[in-house]
């Protein structure tokens, strides 16, 4: 009689369990699937970067379920296109010899990523298509203006037979990662192509559902359509609005969005196109900030990602949503996305991932159960890697907070308006200086930015001001300094890192707040015809060991970072270098104080 019991009220608990499974799958349309993927962004034109996040057993064992391959060798131009034309890609040329290879770089990378348990999913610029399809279909497929556009019937039927052709080739990949906007060709040498979106909204609604059926409904797999785009769609609500309502809900289409509105930058916005729509969205979020040294010093961003940027609350109040705290009970949360290395161009270049692996452990940990708080999933790093003193724990704990405010303040401002244009005075591996833009816009150079930032703080009188926030900076990397001597681990390589990375970021912020101070100087010498000439001499010559100091650090230690250069970014391969920068700016009034001085003498 018990044992009838038991079953009886088994086959209870069993009917009423899945009734409550089939009323929440009813109650919610969205699927129960949390995406915890991962990407290398690898410099374009550039060796691939060398990684363990290349590993997929790595990514696998980190928690990952996913992984964007991203080495600018698009899955989509792999293909020969012999449907279409076979002499695209013609038998026995150098250019079908190219495809060939990268198709089998793209199985290999598919087969590891199986193998290790997790998905695979490409990274794809479009609108990227053979030189001599071009050619051949030239007047079919483009505009006026030689735009390929989606606006000619013969460009949507090339893109279905592209489509056709990349699954067919490759059966087994999980799904694309679809970015407009910019076009990278620097690692597809035959092959050319333009931003799709050439009427706005319309354009991006075209090519959704182009995707949305061919990948998503005819071939169940995903699309991951990045809103990072030129126009508007990553960062108006509106306007992310306008297009995503025009597009019918699909388990398989996702939209990916950074956490920014705007690039990875300190003082932007919280993204306000996160949490609003009917669609999935995942979070794209930079753990080797490229604006921010890349890991070449401590820089701990998952605490502002998760739980809201000091400055949200103090400079630049935010409505609405500030972090990914707010928006983690949303129902189009579906996960997030993790670019561990890369981002940008050129260096600084690193030896040791310690702080990227930091900030992807917290973001991927925390995405993967977004109950826990930021703290705990910080502690379980400690624990897994052996920072277990009290003392130890502490120290790293202020250490990583400390590195936040001081890039903040190193890099924009925490007391000041610091407008996001301003921003980009300083990016990748380069330094800019006060110098007027006297370059194409299309070259996408920093130069004339902080030129705009002090001429504002100068009219506004607070160009002094802003100076002693550079200069109380560097007494806050001094204790980061001193902090990171006191950590002891394991593994002593990375212990030392630390050590040397704070060093590094020291030492950087040195370098900028006495370059400030310089340029400050001279340009209110500039505005009132007075020049503070000792002055300016004294802090030229204090900037100047600045720069001996950070070069001995790089000839005393060979785990340190590349370093940063004193000149303006240009957009210009393969140095991205320009003439201008901080140590044109500096050297100008270097000139003025050398003539005083041989003057005097």
């Amino acid at each position: 009689m018990k044992l009838i019991n038991r079953i009886q009220s088994n086959k209870r608990r069993f009917i009423i369990a899945t009734a409550l499974v089939c009323c929440g799958l009813i109650a919610n349309a969205q699927p129960s699937t949390q995406y915890i993927l991962d990407m290398v962004h690898n410099n374009p034109g550039e060796p691939l970067t060398e990684t363990v996040f290349n590993n997929s057993n790595y990514l696998k064992e980190k928690g990952y379920n996913g992984q964007v391959m991203n080495d600018f060798t698009f899955a989509h131009a792999a293909i020969t296109f012999d449907k279409l034309n076979p002499q695209i890609f013609p038998q026995g040329s150098k250019e079908r010899a190219w495809v060939m290879a990268a198709a089998e770089r793209v199985r290999k990378n598919i087969k590891a990523a199986h193998a290790a348990g997790i998905k695979i999913y490409y990274f794809t610029d479009l609108i990227v298509l053979p030189k001599k399809l071009v050619e051949l279909y030239h007047d079919e497929i483009c505009d006026a203006k030689g735009k390929i556009s989606f606006e000619r019937p013969k460009t949507i039927e090339i893109h279905k037979l592209m489509l056709d052709e990349l699954f067919e080739t490759f059966p087994d990949l999980d799904g694309l990662v679809i970015r407009t906007g910019e076009t990278y060709l620097n690692n597809v040498p035959y092959h050319t192509g333009n931003n799709p979106i050439l009427n706005g909204v319309s354009s991006h609604v075209k090519l959704i559902n182009l995707l949305r059926e061919e990948v998503c409904v005819k071939r169940n797999k995903t699309i991951f359509y990045r809103t990072w785009s030129f126009g508007g769609m990553h960062d108006s609500a509106a306007y992310y609005l306008a297009v995503t309502n025009q597009i019918e809900p699909h388990k398989n289409l996702i939209f990916s969005i950074k956490h920014t509105q705007g690039d990875y930058h300190r003082t932007i916005d919280f993204n306000p196109t996160l949490g609003i729509g009917k669609h999935q969205q995942i979070v794209e979020v930079e753990c080797q900030r490229e604006y921010e040294g890349k890991g070449a010093y401590p820089n701990y961003v998952m605490d502002g990602v998760i739980n809201g940027f000091e400055e949200y609350n103090i400079i630049k109040p935010q409505s609405g949503y500030k972090c990914l705290n707010d928006i983690k009970n949303n129902p189009n949360f579906s996960g997030v996305w993790s670019w561990s290395r890369g981002g940008g161009w050129v260096g600084p270049y690193i030896s040791n991932e310690f702080w990227c692996k930091l900030n992807a452990y917290v973001i991927s940990k925390w995405g993967a159960n977004k109950n826990r708080s930021e703290v705990s999933v910080f502690n379980e790093f400690m624990d897994d890697n052996g920072i277990l003193s009290p003392a130890s724990r502490k120290a790293f704990r202020e250490l990583c907070l400390l590195s936040a405010k001081g890039v903040l303040r190193g890099h924009e401002s925490a007391k000041y308006y610091f407008d996001k244009d301003w921003v980009w005075w300083m990016r990748d591996e380069f330094l800019g200086g006060i110098d007027t833009a006297n370059l194409p816009q299309n070259m996408a150079s920093n130069e004339g930015f902080l030129n705009k930032a002090f001429r504002w703080y100068y009219n506004n009188g607070l160009l002094d001001k802003v100076i002693e926030e550079k200069q109380e900076n560097v007494g806050l990397w001094k204790k980061i300094v001193t902090l990171s001597t006191k950590i002891e681990m394991p593994n002593k390589l990375d212990q030392e890192y630390i050590k040397v990375s704070s060093q590094y970021g020291l030492l950087l912020h040195t370098i900028i707040a006495d370059g400030w101070k310089v340029m400050a100087l001279g340009y209110k010498g500039d505005k009132t015809g007075k020049y503070e000439k000792a002055l300016i001499a004294k802090t030229i010559k204090k900037y100047d060991v600045d720069w001996e100091k950070f070069n001995q650090l790089k000839a005393n230690n060979p785990t340190c970072a590349t370093l940063y250069k004193p000149y303006s970014f240009i957009f210009v391969a393969p140095t991205y270098q320009g003439k201008q920068g901080m140590a044109a700016s500096v050297n100008k009034y270097r000139k003025m104080v050398t003539k005083v001085e041989t003057k005097n003498k």
